[in-house]
């Protein structure tokens, strides 16, 4: 951080303790000619107004509180660059592998500092590292079939992904389903892992200045009528003349391209809904979609047990 960011911070956090203790103390002062206790002069539906001071506890725990956060500031880090006076950090700024981790937990020793969470890291990869790396040299579909990388997948699978795509893996409204089958970057073991290791970034560009109101509407019924939806056929129609935008990504007869992320129109499966007014909506305003890419977080072995409990969730719909 740079210093005038970290002065910028240090200013800005005392300056709001000193603030709140002004405020408090303010507070506490009696700035009325009225004695505490007695009536202020004000009434309403039989309720009298009295002069009282702020509750003693009140007060009292207040302070304390403020007290406790300029030591906590005195000993641990929390303005700017000042690392407090314990030396302690929860972790490294950037993410390590487990040898750097168990190196890094060395040099902090070495420099009296309490690098907390490397710790715990070069802890549970004692523990649990052999059995992840068991599983690193078995075929993602073998993964697939073992009870027990099952539950392990299926843990890593709630603590990482269920945020997006719901712990029971349906997603939701521009979450994709993991258990239709249906992969707009392929299915595949091997897509799948790539998928998870490296991420996936796909968009869908805004039609509105190309086509206009009413072409967006032509070319959503037309879209809509490739699943076998109901739709206006004079719409559907006039939208399928002008489908030659959307055809460069999704193919000319609408099935999509895995290579491009680019979804298969005539599935009946919607990512963000399947209504005219949705598919209306994506082809007007257009979709951006992030996967984040989980190897450097979690590494290749629980990317590969994670893979393999993706896969044998894929088809449960």
């Amino acid at each position: 951080m740079s210093s005038f960011w970290s002065w910028w911070i240090i200013v800005l956090t005392l300056g709001t303790l000193v603030g709140i203790a002004i405020l408090l103390r303010w507070n506490m002062k009696n700035f009325t000619d009225v004695e505490e206790g007695e009536s202020m002069g004000h009434e309403f539906d039989g309720i009298i107004e009295l002069n009282n001071p702020l509750p003693t506890w009140w007060t009292v725990l207040f302070w304390l509180c403020l007290a406790w956060g300029l030591l906590y500031l005195i000993f641990y880090p929390g303005l700017g660059n000042f690392k407090g006076l314990l030396g302690w950090q929860s972790s490294n700024q950037h993410v390590l592998s487990i040898e750097e981790s168990k190196q890094a937990i060395v040099d902090a020793r070495e420099a009296g500092l309490n690098v907390e969470y490397d710790r715990e890291l070069a802890r549970a990869d004692a523990v649990y590292g052999p059995i992840f790396q068991q599983y690193a040299s078995m075929e993602i579909e073998a993964i697939a079939e073992d009870p027990d990388a099952l539950r392990i997948g299926q843990r890593l699978f709630l603590q990482n992904c269920a945020q997006c795509h719901g712990s029971d893996a349906r997603g939701s409204s521009g979450f994709p389903n993991l258990t239709d089958g249906v992969f707009n970057w392929g299915g595949t073991p091997e897509h799948i892992y790539t998928t998870l290791m490296e991420g996936r970034r796909a968009q869908m560009p805004a039609f509105l200045e190309q086509l206009g109101e009413q072409g967006i509407t032509e070319v959503a019924s037309y879209v809509l009528s490739l699943s076998g939806r109901t739709v206006d056929r004079d719409l559907a129609r006039a939208g399928e003349q002008k489908f030659a935008v959307c055809a460069a990504c999704h193919g000319q007869d609408g099935k999509g391209n895995i290579a491009l992320g680019s979804p298969d129109l005539t599935n009946n499966v919607w990512l963000y809904g399947s209504s005219q007014r949705a598919v209306e909506e994506t082809l007007r305003y257009g979709r951006n979609g992030v996967m984040p890419a989980w190897g450097e977080i979690l590494g290749e072995d629980k990317v590969k047990i994670l893979s393999g409990y993706v896969l044998s969730i894929s088809a449960e719909d």
